[in-house]
């Protein structure tokens, strides 16, 4: 498997591509749609929700914590998610920009 030289993409495609990496997997769609509906949640309450082993949706909560999409808060051994407002506003800008200038271009 080759590397993906990601030095020759500018800064923005490379932010986009993690963005969709992060956002490619249903489970991490799964889990995002159950936040979002909820004020805070517990990482069991997401296990029984979405059916798929605890470690498993800790990966994904991990992975989803990296871009800053969800944030959380430890009260004693559980850990409370809720989806982070100001970073989903850029997203929501980044993903409008690309969508924007790539339809402003086609025939």
């Amino acid at each position: 498997m080759g590397t993906t030289k990601s030095q020759i993409f500018t800064e923005a495609q490379n932010e986009l591509s993690i963005l969709f990496k992060v956002l490619g997997h249903p489970a991490r769609i799964a889990i995002l749609e159950y936040i979002s509906k909820q004020k805070s949640c517990i990482c069991n309450d997401i296990v029984t929700e979405i059916g798929l082993a605890q470690p498993t949706i800790s990966q994904h909560l991990k992975e989803l914590k990296k871009l800053n999409l969800i944030q959380g808060e430890i009260a004693g051994k559980k850990q409370c998610y809720c989806i982070n407002p100001q970073q989903w506003e850029l997203v929501k800008n980044q993903i409008a920009t690309f969508f924007e200038v790539t339809r402003a271009n086609c025939c």
